[in-house]
């Protein structure tokens, strides 16, 4: 079933007019105002912090009644709540055992936030007949009296996204829906949104916060993004390869090497380096700043390289360790 969003000029033309379209007249039509009044009585008046709505869920799971899903799963301490450390202080105290999330799919009872009624999951209540959300998918079991939002049933996803639907698409392969913008340039990664992210380590596919694909086509939290980048990590945690453009830093490190000649038992040593951003080995000259390796238009330095030692001879393999741990130094003091 296709979600269904109640405006209130949709809801008029609906009562006003019959199924031929002709205009209803006189009580019939007085009848039908009255009736949009009922619909539109309380809307955004009602609901808790994540959504407006005129109803309540009873959760299948516990047999409590809450305002929404997420205040089920705050209420009961749920992993994914606990992911969230707004709402870790709370509940970090509630028995293990009783922890669980609520099954969506699985409601099929609301109670009306007007006038009381339980009834089975629907749009309008059969009590008092108001509308319960102007936005309503029978899927999800979603309610929301603020449109502004956007909201899309994806059959893909198998769950509802904000936004517009025209402004996004749903990726089989990455297994989500991606803004537009993305449909002709992201490179696809097998279930790319069905992981936890690499820094807080919340699932990413139904995630509240905002979500940024790498150019690798992993995803990290927006915001997870930034505080790597606050602490100048410019690799993606889970490949290494970069995350932004690092042209101006690689030119930093053309100026420091080129001012830093190495000690000479190590002018002439050359080692086999792997670059994580084309993915290519070449064998270069050693020096203690970082590697270079240049792959036609490829340039890449320090993060994005790894030197391949297992090939040299132990004494050389621990003193390219211990040059390592002084290249790290380096870099926090030229960062």
């Amino acid at each position: 079933m296709e979600p269904v969003t109640y405006n209130e000029a949709g809801v008029k033309a609906a009562y006003m007019y019959s199924s031929n379209g002709e205009c209803i007249d006189g009580e019939e039509s007085k009848d039908n105002g009255r009736a949009v009044e009922s619909l539109e009585k309380g809307a955004m008046q009602y609901g808790c912090q994540h959504y407006r709505r005129r109803c309540r869920i009873r959760a299948p799971c516990c047999n409590e009644i809450f305002d929404c899903r997420h205040c089920h799963n705050e209420a009961k301490a749920s992993i994914k709540s606990l992911q969230n450390c707004i709402y870790m202080q709370n509940n970090i105290n509630v028995d293990q055992k009783l922890r669980h999330d609520i099954p969506r799919h699985q409601v099929t009872q609301v109670i009306c936030s007007l006038c009381g009624t339980e009834q089975e999951v629907q749009q309008v209540c059969i009590n008092c007949g108001v509308c319960m959300g102007e936005y309503f998918c029978d899927v999800c079991k979603l309610f929301d009296d603020d449109i502004s939002k956007q909201q899309y049933h994806c059959s893909g996803c198998g769950i509802c996204r904000i936004g517009g639907r025209e402004n996004f698409f749903h990726c089989y392969k990455c297994g989500c829906c991606y803004s537009m913008l993305l449909k002709n340039s992201h490179p696809c990664v097998e279930g790319a949104m069905h992981h936890d992210c690499p820094v807080c380590f919340e699932f990413l596919f139904e995630s509240l916060s905002d979500i940024t694909v790498l150019p690798c086509g992993h995803t990290i939290h927006t915001d997870c993004l930034k505080e790597m980048q606050e602490h100048a990590q410019y690799a993606c945690p889970l490949c290494s390869k970069s995350v932004c453009d690092m042209s101006r830093v690689w030119e930093k490190f053309d100026v420091e090497i080129a001012a830093t000649p190495m000690p000479e038992p190590y002018q002439n040593k050359l080692i086999w380096i792997l670059c994580n951003d084309c993915g290519k080995t070449s064998k270069v000259p050693f020096h203690l700043v970082a590697q270079k390796s240049s792959w036609g238009w490829v340039d890449r330095y320090l993060s994005g390289l790894r030197p391949q030692t297992s090939t040299l001879p132990t004494e050389e393999r621990i003193a390219l360790l211990v040059l390592q741990l002084l290249v790290g130094l380096f870099c926090c003091v030229l960062f």
